[in-house]
């Protein structure tokens, strides 16, 4: 090697920093904890601010144990900043069994899978924005862990009818909230409008979700006038939403769990009267796969899931009607064609 090769950078750089340059540790210690159960698992949430418990149990107070296993963790460390602003959204970066997400230099996120733990640093500013902290650091302390060590999550939405559970599948904006309300409104039960997560540990095709929650865009509100003038709830990912919790609609049943009979990917602008037909496992193959992160160790055993999921009826539902698509449906859960 040539000299040249060995002087990769001056020597004053490579001396250490001044003591008075160096970084402290200087999260603030955590002093109050809190357990909750995120779509029925165990997370315990340790932390210096109470306003973080508050935020916590708002949005996982609902949910009840369904599992011992050993919690997931969630360190929040809360610094006080001089800053009344929103901060920036998340640039968010996998690096194998890690993810790491940076608003800013007050603002941190970093969660190890599936066995760590999720380690937070968030500003009072933060804090100061609810929608921000609960959509941006709140919805991320479960996520990889849920994600990668008990369940694999489908972008889709869940309705149940006779003990028999569809799955509505499709992209962003293909219908999938709309079709499962409707169904929940003709007297279907509903277990989920967006996302369905599959339980890994099992050998059956059981998914669980949000049965608590319906998240419409406005839009919808031309379609089911009782959702007209609701609050709309800004988004810091994809569009504003009206979001409406189940439990005052008397006139819809929930369910938490179900088995999956049929896996229906929704095509709505086709015309003429609704219509179910064959569907490639293999496309709903990839669609399922193109969310999934971890380790290939994690994916393996994800994977297998989806190829369990697979196993039930895989169909097209083509349709331009609600109306017409909620009978189609329940004549394929009753009558099988």
């Amino acid at each position: 090697m040539n000299a040249q090769a060995t002087m990769i950078l001056p020597e004053t750089e490579c001396q250490p920093a001044p003591a008075e340059q160096r970084f402290p540790d200087d999260a603030p210690p955590l002093t109050m904890e809190g357990m909750f159960y995120p779509l029925g698992f165990p997370l315990r949430v340790r932390t210096n601010a109470a306003e973080v418990l508050r935020q916590c149990a708002k949005k996982w107070g609902i949910f009840e144990p369904r599992t011992n296993a050993q919690p997931m963790e969630t360190d929040v460390h809360v610094v006080e900043t001089h800053s009344t602003e929103c901060p920036p959204l998340m640039k968010c970066h996998f690096m194998g069994n890690m993810l790491v997400a940076v608003a800013d230099t007050h603002n941190v996120c970093v969660a190890e899978f599936p066995w760590g733990k999720t380690r937070m640093v968030i500003s009072t500013a933060a804090l100061r924005h609810p929608h921000y902290f609960s959509q941006t650091f709140l919805e991320a302390a479960p996520a990889t862990q849920l994600s990668t060590r008990f369940t694999t999550s489908i972008h889709a939405a869940c309705v149940v009818l006779d003990g028999r559970g569809v799955l509505l599948c499709g992209n962003s904006g293909a219908g999938k909230t709309s079709l499962s309300y409707a169904c929940a409104r003709a007297g279907w039960q509903f277990l989920a409008d967006d996302t369905s997560h599959l339980l890994q540990d099992e050998t059956t095709r059981r998914v669980i979700g949000n049965c608590h929650q319906v998240r419409f865009r406005p839009s919808a509100a031309e379609l089911f006038p009782e959702i007209a003038g609701a609050e709309i709830t800004p988004r810091m990912f994809g569009k504003p939403s009206v979001e409406l919790p189940t439990a005052p609609m008397d006139y819809l049943q929930t369910v938490s769990s179900a088995e999956v009979d049929f896996v229906v990917f929704l095509n709505r602008h086709h015309p003429g009267s609704a219509e179910l037909v064959p569907y490639s496992r293999d496309d709903a193959r990839l669609y399922m796969r193109q969310v999934l992160f971890g380790t290939p160790e994690t994916k393996i055993h994800r994977h297998a899931a989806i190829d369990r999921l697979l196993t039930a009826e895989v169909l097209e539902l083509r349709y331009h009607s609600l109306d017409q698509a909620v009978q189609r449906l329940e004549r394929l859960v009753r009558e099988a064609r």
